[in-house]
C-alpha cells in the first residue's frame, strides 16, 4: 500500500483484513525515509501512558517545517503538526512490534494536550486527559528545561489546570515555584483563547482569565 510518493507499507497476513498497518508500527520508519525529527503526540502519546479513554482513530505527529499533508488510508488518519523545533529532551521511545517509536514524555504530553487543545476537542478534554495523565508526570521533570521548551501562556494555562480544576496542588505548586525561579513573567492570558473576557474573574496565581467552564468526563 503506497502511503507517500515513492514509500510503500507491506501488509502482513494478521492485518490483512484491516488493508493497512497501525501508524504506531510504521510511523518510525516513514519519517526517517522522509528524514524528519517527529514525534507522537497529544492523545496518542497520552494512551501509551494509559490516560486517553479510547484508543484514538486519528494520530498526531509533530515534525518540522516545511508542512505534511495528513496521511489518509483506510480509515486511519496521520495528521502532521508543524513546529519550530523539536523538544528532543523531552522524548521517550517505546518499542513497537516493528521498533522503536518517539514519543512525547508525560509532562511534554501535558502541556502540549492545553496548547494545541483545539485538536483533541476543546480544554474540557484536555483537562480531562490531564487528570489522568498526572500521576506519570515527574516532579524533578518539570524544571529550567522544560519551562524553557513551553509557551509562557501553555505554561499560565496549564498551572491554572492543575491547580485550580484539578486540585493537584503539589504539582501545580512545584510547577510555580520553577516559574518563579526561572523569573517568567506572567501577563494577563485568557484560558480559552477565542471566548470572550469581559466581565471574566482572574485567577491572581497565574494571571488567567477564566473565560470558560471545565467539565471533566
Amino acid at each position: 500500500v503506497s502511503i507517500h510518493k515513492g514509500y510503500y507499507l507491506i501488509i502482513p497476513p494478521q492485518y490483512a483484513s484491516r488493508g493497512i498497518l497501525p501508524p504506531p508500527t510504521f510511523l518510525d520508519g516513514f519519517m526517517k525515509f522522509l528524514k524528519r525529527p517527529y514525534y507522537v503526540g497529544l492523545v496518542n502519546a497520552a494512551s501509551f501512558y494509559g490516560a486517553a479513554h479510547q484508543q484514538p482513530q486519528e494520530f498526531f505527529v509533530f515534525t518540522n517545517f516545511p508542512n505534511l499533508r495528513p496521511t489518509n488510508k483506510k480509515g486511519i488518519k496521520v495528521n502532521y503538526i508543524s513546529i519550530q523545533k523539536i523538544p528532543e529532551k523531552l522524548l521517550e521511545s517505546r518499542k513497537t512490534e516493528s521498533g522503536y517509536l518517539k514519543i512525547s514524555s508525560p509532562e511534554l504530553t501535558a502541556a502540549d494536550v492545553v496548547q494545541y487543545e483545539k485538536r483533541i476537542g476543546g480544554l474540557s478534554r484536555a483537562a480531562t486527559i490531564l487528570n489522568d495523565l498526572v500521576e506519570e508526570i515527574k516532579l524533578e521533570k518539570i524544571n529550567k528545561s522544560f519551562l524553557k521548551e513551553i509557551p509562557l501562556t501553555t505554561i499560565q494555562r496549564l498551572g491554572y489546570l492543575l491547580d485550580k480544576v484539578l486540585n493537584k496542588k503539589e504539582l501545580a505548586d512545584h510547577l510555580y515555584n520553577e516559574s518563579q525561579k526561572a523569573k517568567l513573567n506572567f501577563f494577563r492570558t485568557p484560558l480559552k483563547t477565542v471566548s470572550k473576557t469581559k466581565d471574566c474573574p482572574t485567577d491572581e496565581r497565574w494571571n488567567v482569565i477564566v473565560n470558560i467552564e471545565i467539565e471533566i468526563d
